[in-house]
């Protein structure tokens, strides 16, 4: 089909002429359109990539939401294997370093060896930055409590090693061949002072027996001192039984042992007498942690039933009168 002429009326010469275009025009025809659809075409693509997503995309998508769900039982993991450490170190403090007698590991030193400042710089300024800085954390702390607890543990193994030779030298039985709860005249704790009158601390257990009567070591250990005396203690035997303890065997009639000797649980170390300031015939027998005077009567394990040792609790809570 043949082009059509367009046709224009020239005043001039009063006639219809054909009109014809120019190049420059043409181009910038061409030029107009071509924009038109460019922008056209552009806007398409901007409604298509903002409402629908390609297929590599919704691949990546998938991907993102399974990382962050893989990141939420991570973490979920990693607060169980807390708790169960938590639960570790509670039993490790309150239960086996107190049967070793050794010092509880605070929380802050077992959670200590990072800091927080500068550490996990490097791991901000991302979408799911606190997935992973979360993450990050409870394994540095997990990380630092596992090997704390590793050396708590060396620890209380060493000392399991020895604990044969600690139960020996730690005062466990009567300081008299007797073990009978009847001998025990007087306990630890505030009572009426026999000389003075007044309410003083009785600093250890009051056994009666007749004159002569042999006491003998609680546990092995070294005699630290030999002492002889006609007020306060007395004739008094003291042993050192290593581990912080000591014992002392007071207002005896004569001591069976010198300064230095190595004793063993059960072994004579003198004769009960009334020597110093006392008012009666019996041994005034103590037990000392860290040169401190504690209720002796907690280191009578070895002698005592469960029901005997209810017995002398409840005795001890009782009024006596001391006899030194």
């Amino acid at each position: 089909m043949a082009k059509q002429k367009r046709y224009i009326f020239n005043q001039l010469t009063q006639n219809f002429e054909v009109l014809e275009t120019s190049k420059s025009r043409k181009v910038l025809r061409f030029l107009l359109v071509m924009l038109a659809l460019l922008g056209v075409a552009f806007l398409f693509a901007v409604l298509l990539f903002t409402f629908f997503k390609s297929p590599k995309e919704k691949s990546q998508a998938r991907e993102l939401e399974y990382m962050k769900l893989q990141y939420e039982i991570l973490n979920d993991r990693l607060d169980n294997i807390e708790i169960l450490l938590t639960d570790m170190e509670q039993r490790d403090n309150d239960l086996y370093r107190v049967m070793f007698e050794a010092d509880p590991i605070p929380r802050q030193v077992r959670r200590s060896g990072f800091s927080d400042a500068d550490r996990y710089a490097g791991l901000y300024g991302y979408i799911n930055s606190n997935q992973v800085v979360s993450a990050a954390r409870k394994l540095d702390v997990i990380s630092s409590q596992l090997y704390h607890q590793s050396v708590s543990y060396d620890t209380l193994f060493a000392m399991a090693r020895n604990k044969s030779d600690m139960l020996a030298h730690i005062p466990a039985i009567f300081p008299l061949k007797e073990t009978e709860i009847k001998y025990i005249s007087s306990y630890f704790g505030y009572r009426p002072d026999p000389i003075y009158k007044v309410e003083k601390l009785h600093t250890g257990i009051d056994f009666s027996a007749q004159m002569g009567t042999e006491a003998y070591a609680t546990g092995d250990g070294v005699v630290s001192d030999v002492e002889k005396g006609h007020w306060g203690y007395g004739n008094m035997v003291t042993i050192d039984h290593g581990y912080g303890y000591k014992t002392r065997y007071a207002h005896l009639q004569k001591a069976a042992v010198r300064k230095g000797q190595r004793m063993k649980r059960g072994q004579l170390i003198g004769f009960i007498g009334n020597t110093g300031k006392t008012t009666g015939v019996h041994l005034h027998y103590e037990v000392l942690k860290n040169d401190v005077p504690i209720n002796p009567i907690n280191f009578f394990y070895n002698d005592l039933t469960p029901d005997e040792y209810e017995q002398i609790l409840e005795q001890s809570t009782l009024p006596t009168q001391t006899m030194d």
